[in-house]
């Protein structure tokens, strides 16, 4: 039976099921289009019963950032995963135990030497695990980059286990227009399959071309060369997303709520129970043209509210004021009352929580218990 708001205790994190539903299925139904593979990368949700509703097919394929979702994902029936982090050896017993129970798992590496230790590794727990090279697309963070000779030490390396390249366009939520991550798309792409052909002209296999960021997979021109893309955070969006137009607000499906528990009328705030325990602090709307501060606050309908924003947050408190400053009615927010709060980083915020309080036509219908740990 649904339950309304003011039966939760706060904070609490909800999602809001039709808005999840159609992020879902507007991105299978884009990706389905241009003919390429979806693989949701489910650390965003770490929850069985949103990565159902993300595929198709409940069995995956999907894309995991830590060994603990391989595990949990597999324990229910999702036996297609990528371990899109790069593996060292230490990690490959687990990977081992989880192939030998039937589960098809690969991961990533970017060097030779990553590769000789997954291939000895895996070679102790008489097992193989494909790895697909990463490419950096974008000199964001790791991969070796398009024209690196490197990249045929490591496919020499890893032999027949070498299954594709793949890439994360990471640098695209820097992007300050929709051109500029279009762009960011072209480059990805371009970098991932021109790496393909480079290892096919050597002779090796080069079945899977990866590609993934929501940005990207958002406003891609053309995946021509590309065989799957990952994406996580379009299940969700959160105000990073939305900042960068790769969503509306409105469309944004998590959110938490918090209750009124002070005054500062002196200074002009609301005081809330929701603080960076339950926002996390993710400040990533720092750097684009309107700065969220810690979250922006909408009336328990979820659509924002007198201009006000999480301005700063301490562990357990959360101080909301009117962005710019200006004059709050506090007459309109009793103590007692209750806010709902959009986040910056919709992986961070819902890291901070153990289950999504599931909001159909307003009203609380389900919980759906979410996973920690690595």
């Amino acid at each position: 039976m649904a339950i309304g708001l003011d039966s939760l205790d706060t904070p609490a994190l909800l999602l809001d099921a039709a808005k999840l539903e159609r992020n879902c299925r507007a991105m299978r139904e884009r990706l389905a289009h241009h003919g390429v593979a979806l693989r949701p990368h489910v650390k965003t949700a770490k929850s069985v019963e949103v990565a159902r509703r993300a595929l198709d097919a409940p069995t995956g394929p999907i894309t995991v950032s830590t060994i603990r979702e391989a595990e949990q994902f597999f324990d229910h029936g999702f036996d297609d995963i990528l371990y899109a982090v790069g593996v060292v050896p230490q990690k490959v017993p687990r990977l081992a135990a989880l192939a030998r129970r039937g589960a098809r798992v690969a991961t990533i590496v970017d060097s030779a030497e990553a590769a000789r230790g997954l291939k000895l590794a895996a070679a102790r727990e008489g097992v193989r695990i494909p790895a697909l090279i990463e490419i950096d697309s974008d000199g964001h963070r790791a991969g070796i980059r398009p024209g690196d000779a490197r990249l045929f030490e490591v496919a020499a390396a890893l032999g027949d286990d070498l299954a594709g390249v793949m890439t994360h366009a990471g640098e695209s939520y820097n992007c300050e227009t929709t051109e500029g991550i279009a762009a960011m798309a072209a480059r990805e792409r371009a970098a991932v399959v021109e790496s393909a052909e480079a290892l096919r002209a050597r002779g090796h296999a080069c079945p899977v071309v990866s590609v993934g960021s929501t940005p990207t997979a958002r406003f891609a021109a053309s995946f021509a060369g590309v065989t799957e893309v990952r994406v996580g955070v379009y299940m969700f969006f959160d105000l990073v997303m939305a900042g960068l137009g790769v969503c509306a607000v409105y469309e944004i499906a998590v959110s938490v709520l918090g209750s009124v528990i002070g005054h500062q009328r002196e200074r002009n705030w609301l005081i809330t129970d929701a603080g960076w325990m339950a926002l996390s602090r993710d400040r990533g709307t720092a750097r684009q043209k309107v700065d969220q501060g810690y979250g922006l606050v909408c009336d328990l309908a979820g659509a924002p509210v007198d201009d006000l924003v999480v301005v700063d947050a301490n562990q357990e408190h959360g101080i909301v004021a009117r962005r710019g400053g200006g004059a709050i009615d506090f007459a309109r927010f009793p103590i007692g009352s209750r806010l709902r709060i959009l986040p910056n980083h919709a992986c961070a915020t819902a890291a901070q929580h153990g289950e999504y309080h599931v909001l159909r036509e307003g009203r609380v219908a389900d919980a759906w218990e979410r996973f920690g740990g690595w």
